[in-house]
């Protein structure tokens, strides 16, 4: 037997029977997250493969999660132990002891642990730009470039800075538990370098704070003004760290990657299929490259009707996608 067997095993209900060919059947805990009403007919169904891979099937629902020697923990797996009741702290101890069988290297204690955040100050002087009140050349030169990027005052905290090297952008704060712990100040100039200034820790995930309950998915993109527009997640970057994914299996819903239309997009969505997420490939016209442009083209609304229209969770269905989604990158 696994280590993750095992681990399931520990956090099964009490009430579980054993079937002739090796099956433990209990009540699925995957029915109501999936749509469908509780299962009170033992229609959940775990076994040890012979590999020492362990496999779960919903007989009700048609949930699936599976694991197997040499691979990581899923995205799924991690759903289903969630639904399980399991500790997240026993959930990532799990996933990095998976990790470290497999790649044959020592995980320290402090890699275990969710990444925390300190409260960092803005720039010098910076006010929130709803509160301005007498606006200068450089803070309406912002104004118009929100204007022009379809960002509204009320879609979160933006800022403006009258000191020298932050008068000409306009300033985004990054929110964890209701504090600010980074941000990025980004230039309306188009011509300007650096194009961003920010205090970014490790691990950190833009738009957190805004995924709450009433939410049934969790988009997840590349930056946060493409994160704004569609009330998702922004991993300020391509790549998406250890400590990010933990990050983000927390929020327990389904998880939607929307990768950029370059190559940097092409790896991302080999990491979503990775952890169990859905990808979303929306049929966009091909001078399209990221969220943005989808919004300028086409609108909030129906962007995000788009993407949430277009996941997909199957991974074989993924890569033909995204061979289509791709095929107009310049060489």
């Amino acid at each position: 037997m696994s280590i993750v067997y095992d681990t399931l095993i520990q956090y099964l209900p009490a009430k579980r029977k054993t079937t002739p060919s090796g099956w433990t059947s209990f009540n699925a805990p995957c029915c109501i997250h999936n749509g469908d009403s509780a299962d009170k007919r033992q229609r959940g169904g775990l076994i040890s493969n012979a590999d020492d891979g362990v496999s779960y099937h919903c007989f009700n629902c048609g949930f699936k999660a599976s694991w197997q020697q040499g691979r990581n923990l899923s995205g799924k797996m991690r759903k289903l132990l969630q639904w399980l009741n399991t500790p997240d702290d026993i959930i990532n101890k799990l996933a990095l002891t998976v990790m470290q069988e497999n790649e044959g290297f020592t995980i320290t204690q402090q890699l275990v642990e969710l990444p925390k955040f300190n409260t960092v100050p803005l720039p010098d002087d910076a006010v929130k730009i709803a509160d301005i009140t007498d606006f200068s050349k450089y803070s309406m030169s912002v104004l118009e470039y929100m204007s022009v990027r379809g960002l509204n005052l009320d879609d979160t905290d933006y800022y403006w800075s009258p000191s020298l090297g932050y008068r000409d952008r306009l300033i985004i704060p990054f929110y964890y538990e209701k504090r600010i712990v980074g941000w990025t100040a980004r230039t309306v100039q188009a011509d300007k370098q650096p194009k961003y200034m920010s205090e970014q820790q490790p691990g950190f995930v833009y738009g957190l704070d805004e995924q709450g309950y009433n939410k049934v998915f969790c988009i997840v993109c590349e930056g946060p003004m493409d994160a704004i527009h569609i009330d998702g997640v922004a991993l300020l970057g391509s790549e998406i760290k250890d400590q990010q994914a933990m990050l983000i299996n927390k929020v327990d819903k389904q998880i939607i990657v929307v990768p950029d239309r370059d190559e940097a997009g092409s790896k991302l969505i080999d990491q979503a299929i990775e952890l169990g997420w859905s990808v979303s490939l929306p049929e966009w016209s091909d001078d399209i490259n990221d969220i943005g442009d989808a919004v300028a083209k086409y609108g909030r609304l129906y962007t995000l009707y788009s993407i949430v229209n277009n996941a997909e969770s199957n991974e074989l269905k993924i890569r033909l996608r995204s061979k289509k989604w791709l095929s107009g990158l310049k060489k």
